[in-house]
């Protein structure tokens, strides 16, 4: 969510301000050179959210706001892993069904009376919170989430959209259950709406030359893919 969206005009300056601050002492303990791809490795190691804290925090949600969750590692080229959190759709979730792959999605299909057909387009959609847990600092930020399953022609493919922040209504009320429940750990939740843009007098020269924009504040601390982004992925 972003001031756009919020009715609560006038009430974050302080924690923004609060932020802004950390946002700045981390990119330069991380960056002090200000530069993309110089990072101070010693300075990011064992700074994280490790794999096992990430785990344990998946089972904590689930536990607290009694909600399907699943925990997935961030690929090589990323510096976090991922949080999903079920909000829209029902288990086995398509997240779940990525990750398992082929033999329980095309099994969720036929429970749901769609892959009858042999010319259906059969589809599950699903809306999720995504977690992305810093392995470079212990921040974490929360993304809005839409998966498709589809089937056509013999082959199953999964779509994944991930938006800049949180932005359906419907997602509002869990999201603010996560922040809370964050702000009860040394976890600090940062708002992905605050970092959408290049950090101010950091030289983004090789992330350009790469994806033709300059990275993000987020690209800094959670991956060095684009922020909003659409990945499809096709099931062995």
């Amino acid at each position: 969510m972003s001031c756009t969206e919020c009715g609560r005009k006038g009430g974050c300056s302080s924690r923004k301000g609060d932020m802004f601050a950390a946002l700045a002492q981390i990119l330069a303990r991380l960056h002090p050179d200000r530069r993309w791809g110089h990072r101070d490795e010693a300075a990011a190691l064992d700074a994280g959210i490790a794999p096992e804290e990430g785990r344990r925090l998946a089972e904590t949600i689930a536990a607290r706001l009694d909600v399907a969750t699943r925990f997935v590692p961030g690929e090589a080229d990323e510096w976090c892993d991922y949080v999903y959190v079920l909000c829209l759709g029902r288990a086995p979730s398509v997240i779940d069904l990525r990750e398992a792959g082929l033999g329980e999605a095309a099994a969720r299909v036929d429970a749901d009376g769609e892959a009858a057909d042999a010319d259906a387009d059969p589809a599950l959609d699903d809306l999720y919170l995504r977690l992305a847990l810093s392995s470079v600092a212990r921040v974490v930020g929360v993304q809005e989430v839409a998966m498709r399953l589809r089937q056509r022609d013999g082959q199953t493919f999964v779509t994944e959209d991930v938006r800049s922040g949180v932005f359906d209504p419907i997602l509002l009320p869990r999201f603010r259950a996560l922040v809370a429940l964050l702000a009860e750990t040394d976890l600090r939740h940062l708002d992905f709406g605050e970092m959408v843009e290049p950090p101010p007098g950091f030289d983004g020269t090789g992330y350009t030359e790469r994806f033709g924009v300059l990275p993000t504040v987020a690209n800094y601390l959670f991956s060095p893919r684009p922020i909003t982004s659409r990945i499809t992925t096709l099931l062995p």
